[in-house]
């Protein structure tokens, strides 16, 4: 053993004294202290436990890796020189993070995202409680949003969390009499702001006919008649059809304070058939004083058109609302259950000078306490808790109640404490191997968002989570579970960067055809594909070309796809073959959160390829280059403007490697339609879609072919798809990395590199399927260290 650590004592030397000499001979002339450029490689050590050098020691890999460095017009060294100079940094910089880890860890310890609480809080107490008023969403560039080193801890945010426990044990706690069961049928016809003439309503026998809404008017059909009396669950039955059409007529739903439009949120889009009577039923969780708003969608008319008509005279499409019932708040027992999860069936007393307010009181407050905070803090903490873990909180129990203070209210006090302890904010693991119970936190966050249920507590309460069997079958349970719509949610629009699509509005002048109903049937679109890759455990390859995806009308008539039917309702469907349509590239929520508002840019679109589905960042550019700028007067093309960016000799590397996987996206506009030519606010040609001229003109043509960085030409965007394929081996460790740090929580480095390949490789067996690539990471050594 000794003669092989000599052995690899003495090759690191030998490969450290290579990349001295490669410094040397390539790069210390221009990079020393008396020289012109900044970064002085001279100063650099060969200590890489210190942070600072190993990040500059990065930066040099960096520039060997992508062949910036040495520039082009001096010398250059042989391939085997830097490939050893490279190999030589990354084992350094390896055996420096493996080592760091052995007493720090991989994770940095982390609290939970606004996600992962609301739903911890959802599973803890069965309490559905809205805080993102309070808890500021996780919102990073680039990355995922349970990441450690973006959850940061702030004053702000710990009397966030103050307000939070507070809102969370109001709405669990049941301290007035059960709520009274509101069940009544609307009609629309009784509404006050429904008038039959001089509007765009008409009556009918059976309800009212609507054939245009007008949001910012307020000319929409709201239910003024009714309101949420307390905070619960409420199912509504809209009964409608299209009136005076063949085909179907689509409408959306908000719910919202009576006197406030302006603070509606969506509830959802729906259609209903031609003509015949269709039930729209939905349970809609709802804060107190709320009510509904009903508006039509896609009609193609302004109130204003209609009106001077008349609708009484109108023979256009229309909405016939016949009734709407409503029933809530839904209730299945009383107390609740989230009441009783805290208090049991412990007695409930009227309280002394609070009308029609009960709490619960205790013959034995003591022992009742020290029961009802072990219980609540073993699963809060989500592991077994002692005696010791508990104390704390007992002993402000019992403070408060030698003040004088009511039993319920001093176990409110304890319990926000729990609520308030880095115990149940943070995700706690020792370092090393994780203990049973972390294991399960670590696969119930990975795939639910959340904290784990009694059957996962369970398992490791026995011990059980060591069992490789045991865990596989877990995962497979979890997957199916309706709780990890979490992770079908969360990763995929963090991976993709999706929450950022209303980061930018298209341009209305340019882009009249975008919509909310548009934007919200893209996203669909990506939940179902990648649910139907998960589930089917389909090959990765999927993501980067398909011959399915998902359509309901709306996005069909986008994409320019015939034979789906109309309406909302979304479909499986074959594309056709000539189609440019499959995968996620080509899918309209990615390439609208690729674009901004008016234009697209190859460099965004590129450094997205290379980021997201590659694990390739470019280099960031030098601070003193100014961005480019696409022309939208039709005056010129983005690809002349990069061709000048492109002389010059500090963009031309990074441009070279990013810039043609932009281009291959470059048929796809701003709101991901096809075209073939840029529109124009200026120079072009008129254009005149279904009889209308449009107010933007057709500019320059669109050139999309390009060649990538190693020489490879495509032509069209389904052939840059297969020089993707080619190398599924760096897709699958680009994936299997994006896997690894979302399921821990942690920036996947250097010394990464052999665990995700050991994932990979248990992928390919299996035609590299995405669903065993979800359990590969699981079952991975290192998915099971901190």
């Amino acid at each position: 053993m000794a003669q092989v650590e000599e052995g690899l004592v003495q090759l690191d030397e030998q490969a450290a004294s290579i990349s001295s000499r490669f410094l040397a001979s390539y790069c210390n002339d221009c990079h020393r202290e008396d020289a012109k450029q900044e970064f002085d490689l001279t100063s650099l050590s060969t200590d890489f436990s210190v942070e600072g050098n190993q990040l500059n020691w990065l930066r040099v890999r960096e520039q060997l890796v992508h062949g910036f460095m040495p520039p082009k017009e001096e010398k250059q060294p042989e391939v085997s020189e830097r490939n050893q100079a490279i190999d030589w940094i990354e084992r350094r910089v390896t055996e420096a993070t493996k080592i760091k880890r052995q007493s720090v860890g991989r994770v940095p310890l982390r609290r939970l995202s606004r996600v992962e609480y609301e739903n911890t809080v959802r599973d803890l107490l069965g309490v559905e409680v809205d805080l993102s008023d309070l808890i500021p969403d996780e919102r990073v560039a680039d990355g995922f949003g349970n990441n450690a080193e973006s959850l940061h801890v702030s004053s702000f945010l710990l009397d966030a969390y103050l307000a939070a426990a507070d809102r969370v044990l109001e709405g669990a706690i049941a301290n007035g009499p059960r709520p009274n069961t509101f069940k009544k049928r609307f009609d629309i016809r009784d509404e006050r702001t429904v008038k039959p003439k001089g509007s765009v309503y008409r009556h009918e026998s059976d309800g009212v006919a609507v054939f245009s809404s007008w949001v910012s008017a307020n000319i929409q059909v709201t239910l003024w008649q009714f309101n949420t009396r307390s905070r619960g669950k409420y199912r509504f039955r809209i009964s409608a059809y299209g009136i005076q059409t063949d085909k179907p007529i689509t409408f959306f739903v908000k719910a919202g304070p009576m006197n406030a439009a302006a603070e509606q949120y969506l509830i959802g889009y729906f259609s209903v058939p031609p003509n015949e009577p269709k039930v729209i039923e939905f349970v809609e969780n709802m804060e107190a004083n709320l009510t509904i708003r009903i508006v039509v969608d896609g009609l193609g008319v302004t109130p204003p058109q209609v009106e001077k008509i008349g609708a009484e005279n109108y023979t256009g499409p229309g909405l016939l609302i016949q009734h709407v019932d409503v029933e809530g708040p839904i209730i299945e027992t009383w107390p609740p259950v989230s009441h009783r999860r805290i208090f049991g069936d412990r007695r409930q007393v009227p309280a002394p000078n609070k009308p029609n307010y009960r709490e619960v009181v205790s013959d034995k407050p003591l022992e009742d306490a020290r029961e009802i905070l072990t219980q609540f803090a073993q699963r809060a903490f989500r592991r077994d808790v002692t005696q010791s873990d508990v104390e704390p909180f007992l002993k402000r129990f019992q403070r408060l109640q030698e003040q004088g203070r009511s039993f319920e209210e001093s176990v409110r006090v304890a319990l926000k404490g729990i609520l308030l302890s880095p115990d149940f904010l943070f995700i706690k693991e020792s370092v090393g191997e994780l203990n049973d119970f972390e294991l399960a936190n670590r696969m119930s966050y990975f795939l639910w968002s959340s904290m784990p249920d009694d059957e996962l507590f369970q398992l490791a309460r026995e011990g059980k989570l060591k069992d490789a069997a045991v865990v596989q079958q877990q995962v497979e349970r979890m997957l199916k579970d309706a709780k990890s719509s979490a992770f079908k949610k969360q990763f995929v629009y963090q991976w993709l960067g999706l929450q950022a699509i209303d980061d930018t509005a298209p341009d209305a002048l340019l882009y009249p055809e975008y919509d909310d109903l548009l934007k919200v049937s893209m996203l669909k679109e990506v939940e179902l594909f990648f649910s139907d890759v998960l589930e089917n455990d389909l090959s990765l390859e999927t993501f980067v070309d398909s011959d399915f995806t998902y359509l309901n009308g709306r996005l069909a008539k986008h994409y320019g796809i015939a034979g789906v039917a109309e309406g909302v309702d979304f479909h499986k469907v074959t594309l056709p073959e000539d189609s440019p349509r499959g995968g996620l590239l080509t899918m309209g929520a990615v390439l609208k959160v690729t674009a901004n508002g008016t234009t697209t840019s190859p460099i965004v679109r590129g450094s997205w390829v290379l980021n997201r589905l590659l694990a390739s960042p470019p280099p960031k550019p030098p601070e003193s280059i100014e961005a480019v700028e696409p022309d939208i007067r039709g005056a010129t093309t983005i690809r002349k403007q990069l061709s000048k960016h492109r002389d010059l000799a500090q963009c031309a590397g990074c441009h070279r490697i990013m810039d043609p996987h932009g281009f291959a996206l470059e048929n796809f506009d701003v709101i991901g339609g096809w075209r073939d030519h840029y529109r124009s606010i200026g120079e072009g040609t008129p254009i005149t879609k279904e009889g209308r001229s449009m107010r933007y003109r057709q500019g320059p043509a669109v050139e999309s072919a390009d060649e990538l960085a190693d020489g490879r030409k495509f032509a069209s965007i389904q052939e840059y798809k297969q020089l993707l394929l080619a190398d599924r081996e760096r897709l699958a460790e680009a994936l299997a990395g994006k896997l690894f740090s979302y399921a821990t929580g942690a920036n996947v480095e250097l010394a990464d590199r052999e665990d995700i390949r050991a994932i990979v490789k248990t992928a390919r067996d299996k035609n590299y399927g995405f669903r065993t690539m979800v359990q590969a990471v699981i079952s991975s050594p290192a998915f099971r260290q901190k």
